[in-house]
């Protein structure tokens, strides 16, 4: 499992940056071929042995230019990621490792969370498509209306309000009804925010979703 080490968080809240300032950046492992890595943060180690579809809560950085870097977990070289990434103040982010090893790249997601809390009796969810090798896809409720479509390799859908229950939900190949993927009795909460990451690999049969909680109001709002 990886660690977040708290006295990183510190050294990058430069002068006198409190934690309520600045950005919140989560990042996730979603190349399906890829060993375990860490992150560095403007050079120092941030994360450690974060493996393929493992999901770290936010943490603060500073809403400015940061470097972050990706190299396999224990070690310093190779770097396989190596990114700028421009923060804006009260901005949350996903950064995601996507692709095969050979082709691995950074994907950064914003994630819509301030002042989009979901309505009481209602959840707010997104699909993030991440499985290189898969075509565009629908993602469905079995029997029922088409929650997104057409989504690509490495996009985000938008996130959409749905009524609070448990949902038999179908990955289908973009305009067809070939279920690429079978996702049955999907909770989604009153009051939660969800991305659910679409990763593996189509060709070798390892395609599956990881779920994510993006925040959680109680009760939702009214």
């Amino acid at each position: 499992m990886f660690r977040l080490w708290v006295g990183l968080i510190v050294a990058l809240l430069v002068g006198s940056l409190a934690l309520a300032q600045g950005a919140m950046v989560r990042v996730a492992h979603l190349s399906p071929d890829a060993p375990a890595v860490d992150i560095l943060v403007n050079g120092q180690r941030a994360i450690t042995n974060l493996a393929f579809k493992e999901v770290t809560p936010y943490l603060p950085l500073p809403a400015a230019k940061v470097r972050v870097q990706v190299v396999p977990a224990g070690q310093n070289a190779p770097v396989v990621i190596d990114a700028e990434l421009d923060l804006r103040e009260g901005v949350y982010y996903t950064v995601a490792a996507t692709g095969f090893l050979a082709q691995i790249r950074p994907q950064v997601y914003t994630d819509l969370l301030a002042g989009f809390f979901p309505r009481a009796g209602y959840a707010r969810v997104r699909v993030v498509h991440a499985s290189p090798d898969a075509p565009a896809v629908d993602v469905a409720v079995k029997g029922g209306p088409v929650l997104f479509q057409n989504l690509p390799f490495p996009q985000a859908a938008l996130y959409t309000a749905v009524p609070a229950g448990t949902y038999d939900l179908e990955v289908r190949i973009a305009g067809t009804t070939t279920v690429a993927l079978a996702l049955p009795g999907v909770k989604l909460e009153s009051g939660k925010i969800y991305t659910i990451f679409a990763v593996g690999s189509a060709k070798n049969g390892t395609l599956t979703v990881v779920p994510a909680v993006d925040a959680t109001v109680l009760g939702g709002t009214r």
